[in-house]
């Protein structure tokens, strides 16, 4: 028995990084397109992605990709989204469908928008998906598997691109949900941006510390520093253009944060203990609503090893 129709003839993929080459795997698992034109900048990661057999064409030139595309992928650091919708602007058909990854909706509204040719469906989104590695190896099937996808679309949006879109999106495995940009980043600012930075900061001030030797912060890291270490392993480009675009957002939960910690350091200056317990009891609740609400699952170590994703 054969299996659904491609939804379009031609995707192209900007960027082959960890997101475009989940979806590359994804795209070709499950036929959603006949045929996967992949644009990098870097000759090497091109090559690499040609290794790898992700795409059906391949190219440095980003307009090249874009040409007659269907739906056209943007997943590039957030900064770099104007320079590619300036790139790829001349060429685009009339009907095709141009979204990007970003986690940072109002930025790559500003910067893209202003590109757009009439006729062509521009819908801001960006898969809640992802690991702290990067590249063209990094990418598995199943990266959006029940993760939500949400969509910031302009006013004006034509529903049935839309729909079109969300339709791609539930076939990469993915709930959909759609934002107001701002509500978006700010949302973002706090279940995503804040971890990270907090994250870099807290890795990088106990490498600074002279009284205690790099040897014994790697020896000990299992009390807890590994795990930030996993979320400062991310990829810098991204994490950095990701802080310069949605400054305004990080930067109200930088203070709220500033002031949460505040409250903390006097509960245990003063000995507190009852304040200390309530605060500890009420976070390890919201460890639980995660679960249940299916982004993490309840084995020991994070499920580190109960899940072996593949690396196809």
């Amino acid at each position: 028995m054969a299996g659904p129709e491609p939804l379009f003839d031609k995707i192209a993929l900007i960027g082959i990084g960890l997101i475009g080459s989940s979806l590359a795997r994804v795209v070709r698992r499950d036929n959603l397109a006949r045929h996967i034109a992949i644009a990098t900048r870097s000759e090497k990661t091109l090559a690499r992605a040609r290794e790898l057999g992700l795409g059906d064409s391949y190219t440095t030139d980003a307009a090249q990709a874009a040409k007659d595309a269907d739906l056209v992928i943007v997943s590039v650091p957030v900064g770099s989204s104007g320079d590619v919708a300036k790139e790829i602007a001349p060429v685009l058909k009339p009907g095709a469908i141009v979204t990007d990854v970003g986690s940072t909706k109002r930025s790559v509204i500003a910067q893209m928008a202003p590109h757009m040719p009439a006729g062509v469906h521009f819908i801001p989104g960006h898969p809640l998906a992802g690991t702290e590695k990067s590249g063209p190896d990094a990418g598995f099937a199943d990266l959006f598997e029940n993760r939500w996808c949400i969509f910031t679309p302009l006013p004006g949006t034509d529903p049935a691109a839309l729909e079109r879109l969300s339709e791609f999106w539930r076939r990469c495995g993915s709930n959909i949900d759609t934002m107001d940009p701002d509500h978006h980043d700010k949302v973002l600012a706090i279940v995503s941006h804040l971890p990270h930075i907090i994250a870099y900061n807290i890795v990088g001030t106990a490498n600074d510390l002279e009284a205690v030797t790099q040897s014994e912060v790697i020896k000990y890291s299992a009390s807890g520093f590994r795990d930030f270490t996993r979320l400062a392993a991310s990829d810098p480009t991204m994490w950095r253009d990701v802080c310069l675009h949605n400054k305004d957002a990080i930067l109200e939960m930088l203070a709220r944060f500033s002031e949460d910690l505040a409250s903390l350091q006097r509960a245990i200056r003063w000995g507190d203990g009852d304040k200390l317990f309530d605060l500890f009891t009420h976070t390890r609740a919201v460890r639980r609503s995660i679960i249940e609400a299916g982004q993490e699952i309840d084995v020991p170590d994070f499920g580190r090893q109960a899940i072996e994703h593949p690396r196809k």
